[in-house]
C-alpha cells in the first residue's frame, strides 16, 4: 500500500499514532534529564487540510475532525486534551485548517535541552521540513537550534546517526509501506535501533489492512528474539483486506507504565473514532514479548 503522509493527514491512524507518540514523550519528560527524538520518515512537518493530498482524500474528516468539537471539554481524557491542544496551536479562530505531523507535534512540547533529528529522503518534503523549522527574525531565517534535518534514507540513518546525544530518547519508524519488502525492512530497522541505542524507546508504526500482515509482523518479532516489545493497536472498522481497518505500534523499550496508560486511553479513543454504526471500534494493548 501507499501511505504517504500528505494524503492521510489527520485520519484515524494518524490520530492513534500521534496520541501515543505524545504520551511517550510525556513519559520521557517525567525525568528531568534531556532526551533526543529521532524520526526516520519525517514528512514535511505539518499539512494544510484544505489543499493538496489531504483535501483530495478528506480522510481527516474520519479522524481528527471527529475529536475537534470536543477540544476543551471537561469530559475529554487528559491525553486527548493534550493532543488536541497541540493541534489547536496550529489553528487560529477555531477552524481546523492544518494538521501537525509527528515532527511538529513533538517540537511543540520539547523542553529547552531536548533535541530532535528528522530524516526525510524526498527532496520536496525535506525542503518543506527545513522551512517548517526555520526561525525567522529581523536578520532573516535561521535554523531551529534544537532540530537537525537530514535528507537521507531513514533506515540508513539508523546506522549512521545512532546513538545520538543526549542518550535518552525515542525513535519513530513510520515508513509509507510502498516497498514490497517494507514490513521486513521496518522490522530490521526496529532491531537495529534497539541494538545501537538500547537506552531509547523504538516505535514502529504499521497499517492493518486485514489480519495477515500484522500477524506475520508479530511472528517475525518473536522469531527475531527481541525482548520488551509492547503491541498497541486501534481498529475503527472491521477487518477487511480491501481497506485500512486500523493501525498499530510496536514499542520496544517503552517507558515505565506505558502499557497501563494506553490500556486506559485507547478503548475510549477507538469508540470515538469508530467509522461504522454497528462496529464500536476496538483496541489492543499487550506485551508481544515481555520485558
Amino acid at each position: 500500500m501507499n501511505y504517504r503522509h500528505e494524503f492521510h493527514s489527520g485520519n484515524a491512524a494518524d490520530v492513534f499514532k500521534h496520541v501515543v507518540l505524545l504520551q511517550l514523550v510525556r513519559r520521557l519528560q517525567h525525568k528531568p534529564a534531556p532526551f533526543c527524538y529521532v524520526d526516520t520518515h519525517a514528512g514535511r512537518g505539518s499539512y494544510p487540510l484544505d489543499q493538496g493530498g489531504a483535501a483530495r482524500t478528506r480522510e481527516f474528516q474520519r479522524g481528527v475532525a471527529r475529536l475537534w468539537p470536543d477540544r476543551g471539554s471537561a469530559d475529554l481524557p487528559p491525553a486527548l486534551a493534550d493532543y488536541l491542544a497541540r493541534v489547536a496551536e496550529l489553528n487560529s479562530g477555531g477552524e481546523l485548517a492544518r494538521y501537525p505531523g509527528s515532527p511538529r507535534l513533538v517540537r511543540a512540547v520539547l523542553r529547552p535541552d531536548d533535541r530532535m533529528i528528522l530524516c526525510e529522503l524526498q527532496p520536496a518534503e525535506a525542503a518543506a521540513l527545513r522551512d517548517e523549522f526555520s526561525v525567522r527574525g529581523e536578520h532573516g531565517a535561521r535554523r531551529d537550534p534544537q532540530v537537525a534535518i537530514h535528507q537521507r534514507d531513514g533506515y540508513e540513518a539508523l546506522s549512521a546517526l545512532l546513538p545520538p546525544t543526549p542518550r535518552r530518547g525515542l525513535i519513530l519508524i513510520d515508513p509509507p509501506y510502498e516497498r514490497p519488502d517494507e514490513f521486513a525492512a521496518a522490522l530490521a530497522g526496529l532491531q537495529l535501533a534497539r541494538q545501537r541505542w538500547p537506552q531509547a524507546c523504538a516505535a514502529l508504526w504499521y497499517p492493518i489492512k486485514g489480519p495477515l500482515a500484522a500477524t506475520l509482523l508479530h511472528a517475525a518479532v518473536l522469531r527475531a528474539g527481541m525482548r520488551d516489545v509492547l503491541c498497541a493497536e486501534l481498529r475503527t472498522r472491521p477487518d477487511d483486506p480491501a481497506v485500512l481497518s486500523g493501525s498499530g505500534l510496536l514499542l520496544a523499550g517503552a517507558p515505565w507504565q506505558t502499557d497501563t496508560g494506553l490500556r486506559a486511553l485507547l478503548p475510549d479513543l477507538a469508540t470515538r473514532l469508530a467509522e461504522e454504526p454497528e462496529f464500536h471500534g476496538s483496541a489492543r494493548v499487550d506485551w508481544l514479548v515481555p520485558p
